[in-house]
């Protein structure tokens, strides 16, 4: 976004007497090149008896010359003008081909007129010798200029110097210091010598203050600044002059503003001219103030309007706390890569090497700051049809009593180190385990991989393949059978300890058993999950097999006591001779099979990968029964000393323990945070996720090829409930939720300021009205059966809410989970983990900043606060077609919003509508705008549903796209009369619209902006570039025009993702272009005909008028 700021430049000559001055020459006024667009200028000079007029020097520069009648005692020039800081991108120049790369020879019709900016001065020594370390030749020229530029800047270190004049090359290197004009001098000398046209600029700095530190590298100016300042422009063909800064080492950007440019720098100097003898007192005074700043991702609030903000929240909090409302918030956050974003682990791939390690480094920032004492578990998550592999999952679990759930992080192995522990090193580990649990260690036995399954699996390879070459197709399998190889065929892979826990018994305890099977050894299942998930549990007899009653766990709205406290786990020498001596003491013969022993099919296992030692965690019915195992485990580490790594199954659901977790998702990491009770939990949370995110090389935006401004693509769902499921506001309030849908309902901003980019009946999360055409009638049946309970006085049994709403609240094929209101944690019968009083809120894209994701949740814990206090129970809307016409272009979006927040403030709750302006700006961006005459035009971006398409054979099945080759655009026109004006698009008359602003009128255009293989209506080309023009009606003439084009219209293909916001917003401005009105006298065609029914009124499309005429 734009920032405009204000400069303010005075200089000032102060004489001990009145003199006579001479004309002065002043060179103050920005170059007319300047690509910073300079918005309002003016110069004040005192004496104010003065002649001035504008002139132009022999380079084209505007030089103000300065005539005084009368004699002064001071004379002083006073600079104000206000710059649009709009971003620029200084590599964004085509060349010519021929001198893409250096060297490269000037034509000769080009080398005379750049004769002035050849003329090199006589080499020294030093210089001389400078030089040859200048690359003499580079495959792109461009390259060559970053390094001779940089070369300058290392060579010379940056001085402030205040005598007059500039030096000489020579003296520059032989002091190894200088000013400005010093290196910016030197930089044109070294391109002259080598044969490359340069000049001399001088000109205003402008630096502004950075939002955010930089991650690494110089952090910038910590205030904004500006100064006079000096660089270096080359002459490239095709590109023109190309400024080059080599007082910072960069190219010149949006903050370099010349205002000389000229073969010498005495041609450049600010002030010239002559006075007659006398004292001279200068002063000099400069500053840099921003007085337009439009919310942007970076900063989008203001410091005055963030603590509004925070206050607000005290406020609802405050209100929640009055009502018992008992809420908490959690939510998914998503996350993606800021280096190599064109990765395909950062667009497609759920899984990939750099998205473990980086949520790895953020599982580790997260738990330093908010659990300590927590532990880490690196478990397995979900498992897709057509992955290879099970997802993985890190969790960080730790109580919030304050009691430790993992005393020594020390004995958490890192995951990247190898700590050279092999299969004798977990033999060792299970052994003294099972002696800190008072299990006899005969119970516990090695187990093994299936050698003829691998043998066999050689056999099958082509003669040619070996099992090490990576021609195998698959690279899970190539991996798993040369892990299998390298470690010996003979050699146990882990050990398995059968247990359970005897809760039951006076002194709980814990109890081994046997695994009676078929043959002396154990074979784990072939694959390459830990060996708990490899188990030949189908090997055991038939009756010992777990049944579906056998390890169900507590109920969630059973009570639970405190968890008891914890004992201190220190490395004792007594207790470890002690558990060494039960070991020796043990029976060290193999267990019979045929005892009448008890059969466990649950058990913990211990195996060494890539030298660490990894235990998996059985499953268990109780919280506190994990928790003692789990303080065995770790006294089984202190006592041996030997870190290691937990995986397997985390405990029941239980609020008594929070937790957080990082798992992959297709093209982002997600971070499923843990409830927060109230707002300053909320901010402190939101806040430092964010920035360790950004620590870790993870960010939560992305830019399209061209330059569109997204979220991660990956949402940041929002999960509401309460501390325990008992406690749920949506378990003791069904109501609230029923006011929830209403609202949501009838406000569809609520739906697509916040949404991503597809939104749809086919989306991650449609609306109740997109999935199905009756769902409105039907949930209109649903909620009035619930009225019927509140009026009947009967009590609204939880489940009840469950069947009547989970039916309704589905994507087009039924998906319970694919739905803007997700209730399947709600009070499902059907599971355990499905009764935990969650309601999931789907429909919200990842914000790019911190402060914008905790103004969005403020939002929704207004809307709990309002609606608790007093139940909305308005009737539902039918939209219809209006949903896909009116509400989505901005304009509509941004009124809904208003008038929400003002039901909202009829409730008690107070939220400003301006502080969802950086939303309404990230959502619909404005393209660009033009002002002709009293007509302002502005293009802003608007949403485009995807039409899903049919079903086409892919590998392994099936596969349906998306046509997203269809786009909107919202055109507003301010001071249009339509008894005079008429808006045309590429020669279409736009039915315009009023809006409730005087003058204002606005359209949706609907056009085809690129042409896939494959989409719907495919014999429609593409509509793009969009000519706008506004025609007067009366002369038939343009009074002026704009264009949008939907790729860059210099024909350059940008092969890469944009780097930073400052590319994308490069890209996307490059893409709208002024002063683009057709010329001659124009044919204004009458308005198109209304259908009827006209379904889409506001949105004119170019697709349906292509053929009429009319």
């Amino acid at each position: 976004m734009t920032i405009r700021v204000a400069l303010h430049h005075k200089t000032q000559y102060k004489y001990d007497k009145a003199i006579g001055l001479g004309p002065q020459l002043v060179r103050l006024r920005p170059a007319f090149h300047s690509r910073t667009k300079i918005a309002s200028y003016n110069l004040k000079v005192e004496p104010e008896e003065h002649f001035l007029n504008w002139q132009q020097d022999p380079f084209a520069n505007p030089v103000a010359r300065l005539v005084f009648p009368k004699k002064a005692t001071q004379f002083s020039i006073t600079v104000d003008l206000q710059a649009d800081m709009t971003v620029i991108n200084p590599f964004d120049f085509f060349i010519e081909e021929g001198s893409d790369s250096w060297p490269f020879e000037y034509s000769p019709t080009v080398k005379v007129q750049l004769a002035p900016y050849l003329d090199a001065e006589p080499l020294t020594p030093q210089f001389q010798e400078w030089l040859r370390e200048v690359p003499e030749k580079s495959e792109r020229v461009i390259d060559f200029l970053v390094d001779v530029n940089r070369y300058v800047q290392r060579s010379v270190n940056y001085t402030v110097r205040m005598e007059p004049g500039v030096q000489t090359p020579e003296e520059t290197l032989t002091l190894a210091s200088g000013s400005c004009r010093d290196s910016a001098w030197m930089l044109v000398q070294a391109f002259r010598n080598i044969g490359m046209a340069a000049r001399f600029v001088s000109g205003y700095l402008i630096q502004l203050a950075p939002d955010e530190k930089p991650i690494e590298g110089p952090e910038g100016p910590v205030a904004d600044f500006c100064d006079l300042h000096a660089w270096t422009e080359v002459y490239l063909p095709g590109a023109g002059w190309v400024g080059l800064d080599p007082t910072s080492g960069l190219l010149a950007g949006e903050g370099h503003i010349p205002l000389s440019c000229t073969p010498h720098y005495r041609d450049s100097a600010p002030i010239t001219g002559g006075h007659e003898p006398a004292e001279v007192e200068f002063a000099h005074e400069m500053t840099v103030t921003r007085i337009i700043e439009q919310p942007r991702t970076t900063k989008p609030y203001q410091d005055e309007q963030w603590e509004e903000i925070l206050s607000a929240g005290d406020r609802i909090d405050r209100m929640l706390s009055e009502g018992d409302v008992r809420l908490t918030v959690g939510g998914e956050p998503t996350f993606v890569g800021i280096d190599d974003t064109d990765d395909p682990q950062w667009n497609t791939d759920a899984v990939g090497v750099e998205k473990r390690v980086l949520s790895n480094v953020l599982l580790l920032k997260m738990r330093d700051e908010i659990a300590p004492g927590a532990m880490l578990h690196y478990g397995q998550g979900k498992w897709y049809p057509g992955e290879s592999l099970p997802r993985w999952a890190l969790t960080c679990m730790w109580r919030p009593d304050g009691e430790p759930i993992w005393q020594n992080p020390k004995y958490i192995a890192d995951e990247g180190k190898d700590y050279k522990l092999n299969h004798e090193d977990a033999g060792r580990f299970v052994k003294h385990l099972s002696g800190v649990l008072g299990i006899e260690s005969r119970l516990t036995f090695p187990v093994y991989e299936d050698v003829f399954h691998y043998l066999w699996k050689e056999q099958r390879l082509p003669i040619d393949v070996d099992p090490a070459d990576p021609k195998l197709d698959d690279p899970n399998e190539r991996a798993m059978m040369m892990r299998t190889f390298t470690q010996g065929m003979g050699k146990p892979i882990g050990f398995v300890m059968p247990l359970r826990r005897a809760w039951w018994q006076a002194h709980p305890g814990w109890v081994g058993g046997r695994w009676p099977v078929r043959g002396d050894k154990i074979f784990v299942i072939p694959g390459d999950s830990p060996i708990g998930l490899r188990l030949p549990l189908d090997s055991l007899p038939v009756g010992s097999r777990p049944g579906p009653t056998s390890s169900l766990p507590y109920d969630p709205f059973a009570s639970r006591n405190p968890l008891p406290s914890v004992q201190i786990i220190r490395h004792d020498p007594k207790r470890i001779q002690q558990v060494q001596e039960q070991l020796d003491k043990a029976d060290d013969s193999e267990v019979n099979p045929e005892d009448d022993g008890e059969i466990i099919p649950t058990a913990l296992c211990v195996e060494a990968r890539f030298g660490r030692i990894h235990v998996f965690m059985p499953p268990t019915q109780r919280l506190e029964d994990y928790l003692d195992l789990l303080s065995a485990v770790e006294e089984t580490c202190v006592d041996l000393d030997m870190p290691i790594v937990l995986e397997g199954y985390l405990p029941p659901p239980d609020h008594r323990v929070e937790l957080f977790k990082i798992t992959p998702d297709p093209g982002v990491i997600e971070v499923n945070i843990q409830p927060t009770s109230n707002w300053k939990e909320l901010v402190d949370l939101t806040t430092s996720l964010y920035q360790h995110a950004r620590e870790s090389r993870l960010t939560a935006q992305k830019f399209d090829i061209d330059g569109t401004h997204t979220g991660t693509g990956g949402g940041a769902h929002v999960v509401l409930g309460g501390k325990s499921p008992m406690d749920s506001p949506f378990i003791r309030r069904p109501d609230l939720l029923a006011s929830m849908l209403r609202f949501w309902h009838n406000h569809p901003a609520l739906s697509y300021l916040f949404s991503g980019k597809f939104i749809g009946p086919t989306s991650q999360a449609p609306r109740m009205d997109e999935a199905r055409r009756d769902s409105v009638y039907e949930m209109e049946i649903a909620m009035r059966e619930m009225e019927t309970f509140y009026q009947k006085g009967q009590t609204i049994m939880p489940w009840t809410v469950d069947r009547l709403y989970r039916d309704l609240l589905v994507d087009l094929t039924g998906n319970t989970h694919r739905a803007e209101f997700c209730i399947d944690k709600l009070y499902s019968p059907d599971s355990s983990t499905g009764r935990l009083g969650l309601v999931e809120l789907r429909g919200f894209e990842m914000p790019p900043n911190s402060q914008m994701n905790l103004a969005q949740q403020l939002l929704i814990r207004g809307i709990i606060a309002a609606f608790w206090k007093t139940p909305y129970k308005a009737p539902l809307a039918r939209w219809g077609t209006a949903l896909y016409d009116r509400f989505m272009l901005p304009h509509f979006v941004w009124n809904d919003l208003g008038e929400l927040l003002s039901k909202l403030r009829d409730c008690g709750v107070n939220l400003k509508h301006e502080w969802f302006l950086p939303h309404y700006e990230f959502r619909f961006p404005k393209v660009g705008d033009a002002i002709f005459g009293d007509v302002k035009v502005e293009v802003r971006s608007a949403i485009e549903p995807w039409y899903l398409m049919g079903e086409e054979p892919a590998s392994g099945g099936t596969a349906r796209f998306v046509d997203s080759s269809l786009e909107r655009l919202q055109v507003t026109v301010d001071g249009f009369d339509p008894a005079r004006h008429a808006v045309l698009c590429n020669g279409r008359r736009v039915p315009m619209h009023q809006s409730q602003i005087a003058g204002r009128y606005l359209a949706g255009i609907k056009f085809r902006a690129w042409q896939p293989p494959r989409c719907l209506h495919p014999t429609i080309p593409v509509d793009v570039p969009l000519q706008f023009d506004i025609v007067d009606r009366v002369t038939q003439f343009s009074i002026g025009g704009c264009r949008y084009h939907a790729a860059d219209p210099s024909g350059r293909a940008h092969e890469i993702f944009p780097i930073n916001a400052n590319e994308a917003e490069s890209r996307r401005a490059a893409r709208f272009q002024t002063g683009t009105l057709t010329g001659g006298r124009m044919y204004i065609p009458e308005m198109p005909p209304v259908d009827s029914p006209n379904d889409f009124p506001v949105t004119f499309d170019l697709r349906r008028y292509r053929h009429t005429v009319y």
